[in-house]
C-alpha cells in the first residue's frame, strides 16, 4: 500500500495540482497568528454580551473611521475589575490576536480594557484640529455662502428628534414655501459616522438639493464626539452643496462647526440662518418701494418746479422776443448806419463843392472870365513872348466864351 503524497511546505510551493487543504491553511493562519506579540489596539464598542454563569464575555470592538471590526474575548473578572464599558464608548484594549480555525475567523483575546477618558479625547481632537487646520479644511475662504432663498433644505437629523422639528417647524414659519428632504440617521453610537456620511453623500449628489443641515439636540462630550470624526470631517470638506452644522448647543463646539460652511448654535438659530422671514421681506419691499416712490415724486416735483421757472423766462412767455429784440438791434444799427453813411456823402459833397470852387478860383476860365485871353500858336503852343510871333502868322485867340484867329501885323504897317 503507497503512503500518501506529501503535502507542500510552503504557500509558494502550491499549485492546481498539489493544493492546500482547507483544514491546513486554516492552521497555517493560526500558526502565524499565533506568532504574534499581544499589542495596544483601540475602538468603540459596539456591543458588550455577557451571559450569567460564564466565565467569558464577547464584545465587539469597531473602528470608528471606517465599517470594520473585530470580535474580542474577554474574561468577565478582568470585565468586572475594570471600568463599566457602555455601548458606544471608546476603549484601549491590550490583547493577543487568536485565529479560530474551525470557522476561519480572527479574534482579540483582551488582557485589558481601559476606557479612553475625556482629557485624552480632548487631547487626540485638538491634535486633530492642528492637522486639520494644516491641511486648510477650516480655512474661510474655502466657505462657500448660502443662497439667499433655498428653494429645498438637505436635513440630517435623528429619528423623530426634536431638532428636526425645530428645525422644519421654524423654518416654515418663516417662509412656508420651503421644502425638505429629509433623511433620518443615528446621531449617537457607533453607527452615527456611516449614517451621516452615507446620507450627507446621497444629499450632496441630489441637484435640486440647495443647502445641507446636519444637525441634533444637545448631548454629552462623548454623545457629541462622532461629530469630531476625521472621516465626517473630511467627507464636509468634500461636500459641493453648502453645509451647515446645528449640533448641540451654543457651548458645543465639535470639528464639524469648524468644517462647516456656517454654524448654528441651535437648531432653531440653523432654520433662521437658512431661509429668510417672509414678514421682513414684504416689510423691506414696501419700505424699498417707499423710498422709491419718495425719491421719485420728489424728482418729479422738483424737475416741474425747473419746468416752472424755464417757462417763465422771457424767452418761454413769447419765443419770438428773443427775435423781436434782435430785430430791434438790427433796426437800430441799420438806422444808425444809415445816418452815418448819409452824413459822410453829405460831408463828402460839401467838400466837393469847396473844392470845385477852389479849382473854379484856380481855373483859366476864371481869369478869361475877368476879361483876359490866351494866344496860341498854330501847333498849339502859348504865346509867350513878343518875339517868338512871325509876321503874318496866324494865331488863335481864346476868350471866354468861345475862339477866334488873328493875324499880326508888322510895326511898319501898324
Amino acid at each position: 500500500m503507497s503512503s500518501p503524497k506529501p503535502l507542500p511546505e510552503r504557500a509558494g510551493d502550491t499549485t492546481a495540482a498539489d493544493p492546500w487543504p482547507v483544514r491546513l491553511l486554516s492552521l497555517k493562519i493560526a500558526d502565524y497568528v499565533d506568532r504574534m506579540s499581544a499589542l495596544w489596539v483601540e475602538g468603540q464598542v459596539v456591543q458588550v454580551s455577557r451571559r450569567p454563569g460564564q466565565s467569558t464575555a464577547y464584545l465587539t470592538l469597531r473602528d470608528p473611521d471606517v465599517d470594520m471590526s473585530l470580535n474580542v474575548t474577554i474574561r468577565t473578572t478582568i470585565l468586572d475589575a475594570s471600568a463599566p464599558l457602555a455601548e458606544g464608548a471608546r476603549v484601549v484594549v491590550h490583547a493577543k490576536p487568536t485565529f479560530w480555525t474551525k470557522r476561519g475567523t480572527l479574534q482579540l483575546s483582551a488582557r485589558q480594557v481601559r476606557p479612553v477618558g475625556v482629557g485624552e479625547l480632548l487631547a487626540r481632537l485638538e491634535h486633530l484640529k492642528r492637522i486639520l487646520t494644516s491641511e486648510g479644511l477650516f480655512d474661510r475662504d474655502r466657505k462657500r455662502p448660502l443662497p439667499f432663498l433655498p428653494h429645498k433644505i438637505g436635513l440630517i437629523c435623528g429619528r423623530a428628534s426634536a431638532a428636526e422639528k425645530d428645525v422644519v417647524e421654524n423654518a416654515r414659519r418663516r417662509w412656508p414655501a420651503v421644502q425638505f428632504e429629509i433623511r433620518t440617521v443615528s446621531v449617537q453610537g457607533p453607527n452615527t459616522v456611516p449614517e451621516v456620511s452615507a446620507a450627507l453623500s446621497e444629499l450632496d449628489a441630489d441637484r435640486s438639493v440647495d443647502v445641507i443641515v446636519i444637525t441634533r439636540g444637545g448631548g454629552s462630550f462623548e454623545d457629541l464626539l462622532p461629530f469630531s470624526n476625521e472621516a465626517l470631517i473630511r467627507a464636509v470638506a468634500r461636500a459641493v452643496t453648502p453645509v451647515v452644522s446645528a449640533i448641540g448647543h451654543d457651548v458645543d463646539t465639535p470639528l464639524l462647526d469648524f468644517v462647516a460652511d456656517l454654524r448654528a448654535s441651535t437648531p432653531t438659530d440653523a432654520a433662521k440662518r437658512i431661509v429668510p422671514d417672509v414678514t421682513e421681506q414684504r416689510a423691506s419691499i414696501e419700505q424699498t418701494r417707499q423710498r422709491v416712490w419718495r425719491g421719485l415724486s420728489s424728482r418729479v416735483h422738483t424737475e416741474r418746479r425747473l419746468l416752472i421757472a424755464l417757462r417763465s423766462r422771457p424767452v418761454m412767455a413769447d419765443p419770438r422776443a428773443m427775435i423781436t429784440a434782435r430785430r430791434q438791434e438790427l433796426d437800430a444799427l441799420t438806422d444808425r448806419a444809415t445816418r452815418r453813411v448819409r452824413t459822410n456823402i453829405h460831408r463828402g459833397g460839401d467838400q466837393i463843392d469847396h473844392l470845385r470852387a477852389q479849382v473854379r478860383a484856380l481855373s483859366p476860365l476864371a481869369t478869361l472870365e475877368r476879361g483876359y485871353a490866351v494866344v496860341q500858336h498854330a501847333d498849339g503852343r502859348i504865346v509867350m513872348d513878343r518875339a517868338d510871333v512871325e509876321a503874318d502868322e496866324l494865331l488863335r485867340v481864346r476868350v471866354a466864351r468861345g475862339d477866334f484867329a488873328v493875324r499880326p501885323v508888322s510895326d511898319l504897317q501898324s
